[in-house]
């Protein structure tokens, strides 16, 4: 995924670039009539663990700064307005979480296989601490990569390319599983339905590494499983393609079956084909996913496979071969009623020769581009580090402008439509630290679905109380606690609180009666 080789320089940039304040963006007047900003959008962010992109810094620091170091990044995301976390658990046929029967991460520990140590598990934190943030926790998983560099010598001695070694090929240096043996699929699907079945995690999430990026003077070697396997295939092409297509329903059909309200989305390349290639595809003049991946990305949202797809669009408005508009066009015709995010490239901002890239209003315009499209649901930003970084004021701008206040993730009515019922008893009352909350848990939903949390609304004295202008939104809580403090009450004012539950989904219930109360 995102071009990691290319990434890597970019790490030692992200700390020499200074942080800039907000740019304005030329395209707000703000003298314009009041337009709130929705209420429900996707707002991801992607944490690499792969060669140390984002998180931790380094396997050697060990766990309490790595916790440290985790807990400042979401503290920030938060504060800019960040509703999910894509963490990558499995960037090599490994892990960084502690319930696997892969091998430890050597980017957590140095060492892989090495644990480290008895009482942290990082997906595990990370989920809780995304939660109490009000954030969303998606396990990233690299599908098919079994190492990262040709270092064959220092995988563990119960790494998968040790005890399996016929399942594996070698292309650009570095093994691969091969997708077109079955029992590959089964392994993979294992050990994603390890993570599901095992940790509070909101959804499971796929990066764009299938079949390998095409390597000139390179050769996928897969002849003797298409020997084997191909059956009535005429073209390895298309058995290839078919593989990945298995891959994925098993994933859909089990996840789903595991954990019905488990989202399950992938991130693929931008570009799945061009109209040079296929009277479907779109007006570009790039790589594509179907012809070189052999993946046929389209067809995994046409088919109802996976819930979310999040291509990464990662060319600027009007780009001569891939534009950004006209990529966020086509797969807005191409979503086929399941939820599109837009891969956003934060960190092209701080490549030094993208002049496009550098100019201010690129990232806002692309912002305002998908807003404008109702089937498009939100964004995901590569990566938490470039984000980190402020560049060009971007993240300011998200945080005073387009984040500015919070927002919902997008229900997903093909898994639950059928929210929770109101909260009961609400009241309020003043105290020593603010306006103190409390009310009674819900009757339980028509479908039995438990509360998963609660969404706190405060209006000033007099104010219309609009649930669908998330300006008035006080608190997004995933948690089951029936009470809450506003902290930001000011002295002397009269307000009025509303209360409603959410479910796994962010089905949201029915209001409560408004409670008025003062400080």
């Amino acid at each position: 995924m995102h071009l990691y080789k290319k990434l890597i320089p970019l790490l030692i940039l992200l700390f020499a670039f200074a942080t800039t304040k907000a740019q304005p963006d030329s395209q707000i007047d703000i003298e314009d009539a009041y337009k709130p900003e929705p209420k429900r959008e996707f707002r991801g962010v992607w944490i690499a663990t792969v060669v140390n992109i984002d998180w931790p810094s380094s396997s050697r620091i060990g766990p309490d700064r790595q916790k440290k170091e985790l807990l400042s990044q979401l503290d920030a995301h938060q504060k800019t307005g960040i509703n999910a976390i894509m963490l990558q658990v499995r960037p090599a046929a490994d892990a960084l979480y502690a319930k696997s029967f892969e091998p430890w991460s050597k980017y957590l520990t140095g060492k892989q296989g090495q644990a480290p140590g008895a009482d942290f598990d990082p997906l595990e934190f990370a989920t809780t601490e995304a939660h109490k943030r009000g954030m969303e926790m998606h396990a990233w998983f690299n599908p098919y990569r079994a190492t990262f560099d040709g270092n064959f010598a220092a995988l563990a001695s119960d790494h998968i390319t040790k005890l399996k070694p016929e399942w594996f090929f070698i292309y650009g240096g570095i093994k691969l599983f091969n997708p077109g043996i079955p029992e590959v699929r089964e392994y993979i699907v294992r050990v994603i339905l390890n993570v599901v079945d095992n940790y509070d995690v909101d959804g499971i999430h796929l990066d764009d590494y299938f079949y390998p990026y095409q390597i000139a003077g390179q050769r996928i070697n897969d002849s003797d499983a298409y020997a084997k396997y191909g059956g009535n295939f005429t073209d390895i092409k298309e058995w290839r393609r078919d593989n990945v297509n298995q891959l994925i329903k098993m994933l859909g059909d089990s996840i789903h079956k595991h954990k019905p309200s488990m989202k399950f989305g992938i991130s693929p390349f931008g570009i799945w084909a061009n109209k040079g290639q296929n009277p479907e595809g779109s007006e570009t003049h790039g790589g594509s996913s179907y012809y070189e991946q052999f993946a046929d990305t389209r067809k995994w949202v046409q088919e109802g496979w996976i819930d979310y797809i999040n291509p990464q669009l990662y060319w600027q408005i009007g780009n001569r071969s891939a534009a950004f508009d006209t990529l966020l066009d086509w797969w807005s015709d191409n979503t086929y009623n399941r939820h599109l995010y837009i891969g956003i490239a934060a960190y092209r901002v701080l490549e030094r020769k993208l002049a496009a890239f550098r100019d201010p209003n690129q990232l806002p315009s692309q912002i305002q581009y998908l807003r404008e499209n109702p089937r498009v649901q939100g964004s995901v930003y590569f990566s938490s580090n470039s984000l980190l970084s402020n560049p060009l004021g971007f993240t300011d701008s998200l945080k005073n402008n387009y984040y500015k206040h919070p927002a919902l993730p997008p229900p997903m009515l093909w898994l639950d439509s059928i929210p929770p019922n109101a909260p009961r008893e609400l009241t309020a009352k003043g105290g020593a630290n603010g306006i103190y909350l409390k009310w009674q848990m819900p009757l339980p939903a028509e479908d039995k679905e438990p509360v998963f949390g609660y969404v706190v609304y405060r209006f000033d004295e007099g104010e219309k109380t609009d649930l669908n202008d998330p300006k008035n939104i006080l608190k997004i809580q995933y948690s089951t606690d029936l009470f809450y403090t506003d902290t930001t009450a000011e002295k002397g004012k009269n307000y009025l609180y509303i209360v409603t539950a959410l479910d796994r989904i962010k089905n949201e219930s029915d209001r409560t009666p408004a409670i008025a109360a003062s400080y």
